[in-house]
């Protein structure tokens, strides 16, 4: 029993030992990637028409052991080759589908490479044939922030360049008022839609203040700079007011949805509900039930589809440093699993 104790107890220092030395290093390295950030983002594009032309290629040979379908294949790829030589290029020249994902969370912190995206699409987009897919998840946050978003898309709009929007889980709030800018709206069978509404929650300790005897100021200039806060009473001109500036803001979000889908009847949808997919299509809150999967790939015989996406440039350092945290994040949740595997059974019914 001494020996074991004595081997428990070296086991545990010799891990603290390599938990202190890596989070050296995770700290080290982090410090270094602070001071050489600022490198640039680049562009990456990725033929969307190529992959699904290889799923096909690999699938249909692995599977056709006559060797059929590779003839085939091969057969077909040499009377478009001669098809190409004999017409002009401008004549075959397919109309292109550019792909941009955006994926929100309450700071629509991703706004920051959609406007970069979409700059990088407008500047070669051909507006008699071409066409933008945004793949679009969110469920809302920050009016500010959302609004920058949904007016990266009105560039598209306002280059007369043809918008898709393909919501595959969720366009909520924030999320919906970048949807409807949309010349068509599609959306997955159980996608959460709409939530036009506004909320704000603001935590009030000032009761907690008062019962302890802590005193608490709070000074301003203007009679609405500050209308509610956490720490002081909530007068009710205060809340009215601020209450008022609610309904202003939902005002906004209402004539904005109503602007970019003149269809919908406003009283219905505009009452901070959300629905799903049928739902919202019965609403016309969008236009059909598609998911992004089978809309880009039920046109990929017809245009070329690119994906496109801006990539931070990460430098050696901060390479180094997501790669340490990782190891430390798989060493640390092995460690745990180990002892949660033999106390706890998780079941699902």
């Amino acid at each position: 029993m001494e020996f074991l104790m004595e081997l428990g107890v070296f086991a545990g220092k010799a891990l603290l030992t390599v938990v202190a030395i890596i989070t050296v290093l995770i700290a080290l390295f982090g410090l270094i990637a602070k001071q050489q950030k600022g490198v640039g983002k680049k562009l990456s594009i990725e033929n969307l028409s190529k992959r699904f032309s290889s799923y096909k290629e690999q699938l249909g040979a692995a599977t056709d052991p006559t060797g059929a379908f590779a003839k085939s294949l091969k057969k077909q790829q040499k009377a478009e080759k001669k098809s190409l030589k004999k017409k002009s290029s401008e004549a075959n020249k397919k109309p292109k589908i550019y792909v941009i994902e955006f994926e929100g969370d309450i700071k629509a912190a991703h706004v920051k490479n959609l406007r970069e995206e979409v700059s990088a699409v407008l500047s070669v987009a051909d507006k008699e044939q071409d066409e933008i897919c945004i793949v679009l998840e969110s469920t809302g946050g920050m009016v500010h922030a959302y609004g920058l978003a949904a007016a990266q898309l009105l560039r598209i709009k306002n280059a007369h360049i043809p918008l898709t929007i393909c919501v595959d889980k969720v366009a909520a709030s924030g999320g919906y008022m970048m949807a409807c800018t949309a010349d068509k709206l599609y959306c997955s069978p159980f996608a959460i839609i709409g939530s036009i509404g506004v909320v704000a929650q603001v935590p009030n300790l000032h009761k907690l203040l008062k019962k302890n005897s802590i005193d608490y100021e709070e000074m301003t200039a203007g009679e609405y700079k500050r209308t509610v806060s956490m720490l002081a009473e909530i007068t009710p001109k205060g809340k009215e007011k601020f209450l008022k500036q609610l309904d202003e803001t939902h005002g906004l979000f209402k004539d904005f949805v109503g602007k970019n889908r003149s269809q919908l009847e406003m009283s219905k949808v505009a009452t901070g509900e959300y629905w799903y997919g049928y739902q919202a299509r019965d609403l016309q809150l969008v236009d059909e039930i598609v998911t992004s999967d089978e809309y880009l790939f039920s046109r990929h015989d017809s245009h070329k589809i690119y994906k496109v996406s801006i990539e931070a440039k990460r430098n050696l350092s901060e390479k180094i440093a997501d790669a340490v945290s990782l190891t430390l994040d798989r060493f640390t949740q092995a460690f745990l699993q180990k002892g949660h595997d033999s106390e706890v059974t998780q079941n699902f019914s």
